[in-house]
């Protein structure tokens, strides 16, 4: 393990404990898991703009967390394959753990909320199908968004946000262009199905 990856881990571990330690102890805080897929867009994404793409990525993941009447805290994984796009013997993804806080005023069957957090975004890119030319990037990350849950019926519900990601160090590509900036950064609109326990 290098000395690079174990300083990230143990930044992200401590990013964590501050946002469980920090997040407001509500007496009627609502646990919710949500499994989500959505696309990525921008930034170094294969799709420059959220609409009029013909060439979406799939990412999917799921997020779980907790919370309050207005404030919450959430652990979100998601993975996308091809984030690069695709070509003759490349294949290549983006991996994202992130821990969020939430602003999320609930308002009836309604919840707006605001996300931001940290943690890890990593990479992984293979240029060649013998695996000679493979290139794995683990860096510290913040991501920031928003979105809306709709309750549908007691315990479950629908969610779709937009959010924001962007890599505190640069990327390690060998022979590979991010065009104007070699920090790794990219949107996403994701949909999902909120269950609450």
């Amino acid at each position: 393990m290098t000395t690079r990856f174990s300083h990230l881990l143990v930044v992200t571990a401590l990013a964590l404990c501050l946002f469980t330690i920090g997040a407001p102890k509500e007496a009627h805080a609502e646990g919710f898991i949500s499994p989500l897929i959505g696309f990525n867009f921008g930034g170094a994404a294969a799709c420059p703009a959220i609409n009029a793409c013909q060439d979406k990525r799939l990412n999917v993941g799921i997020a779980l967390g907790s919370a309050g009447a207005v404030f919450g805290v959430e652990q979100e994984i998601a993975y996308a394959k091809d984030f690069f796009g695709t070509a003759p013997n490349l294949s290549s993804s983006v991996l994202t753990v992130m821990s969020n806080v939430m602003l999320a005023p609930k308002v009836g069957p309604v919840r707006p909320y605001f996300v931001t957090g940290l943690g890890l975004i990593r990479t992984h890119v293979d240029f060649t199908t013998t695996s000679l030319l493979t290139t794995d990037n683990n860096n510290f990350g913040w991501d920031v968004g928003g979105g809306v849950v709709v309750s549908v019926a007691p315990h479950v519900g629908v969610r779709g946000d937009i959010r924001y990601f962007h890599a505190f160090q640069d990327l390690g590509f060998v022979g590979f262009s991010l065009g104007t900036s070699s920090q790794l950064n990219f949107g996403r609109a994701a949909a999902a199905v909120n269950f609450t326990f």
